[in-house]
């Protein structure tokens, strides 16, 4: 498959993926020998990331992909103006502060040794690897409370923990949110 038409691919794969419980305060004082109570995680869905009033595809209104070939400029054009639309991508911020869970495909970031510290949560396997990253929305940055280990590129993990909208750059993709892990629990389908 030529290149041009993998991106194209994966800009349809992504455009279409594109309040909780409050935990405790930090320096909250607690009864000696309770635990902090953990925040009820509302499970949500890659859609609930995206403001409803955003396109995507906005930016490719009128343009005749299929038209485009490998080394056309258009098409290295066409490229950098999505990247720079999803760089930008708007975020949900009714979410910002809330303990969500969340299922996703995992990009470690930060290790040491074996324990992964922290890494990118994406919505669809090869997101960031083998394609253009995904929109700002739709990646997560988290760093993990508790280091852990046996986390490889692309496992699929549910994800719990408090969500921020705090914009930044990992190196392999823009990110639009970031989350505090309180958990990492290996996807298994529902009824598995």
């Amino acid at each position: 498959m030529r290149l041009l038409h993998a991106c194209i691919v994966c800009l349809l794969l992504a455009a279409s993926f594109a309040a909780g419980a409050e935990g405790y305060r930090i320096g909250e004082r607690l009864a000696p020998g309770t635990e902090p109570a953990r925040p009820a995680y509302r499970e949500i869905q890659w859609d609930n990331l995206v403001p409803e009033d955003w396109d995507p595809m906005a930016e490719f209104k009128g343009l005749d992909l299929g038209s485009l070939r490998d080394g056309d400029p258009r098409a290295q054009a066409a490229l950098e103006k999505m990247r720079a639309a999803w760089d930008a991508a708007p975020v949900e911020t009714a979410l910002d502060g809330k303990a969500i869970r969340l299922a996703g495909f995992v990009i470690p970031l930060e290790r040491k040794g074996k324990l992964v510290s922290e890494l990118l949560l994406v919505p669809y396997f090869g997101a960031c690897i083998h394609t253009p990253p995904p929109p700002a929305n739709q990646t997560i940055h988290v760093v993990l409370n508790k280091p852990t280990g046996d986390v490889r590129m692309m496992d699929a993990f549910w994800v719990t923990g408090v969500l921020k909208v705090a914009r930044g750059d990992s190196g392999m993709g823009v990110f639009g949110y970031r989350l505090r892990a309180d958990g990492l629990e290996r996807y298994r389908p529902k009824g598995q």
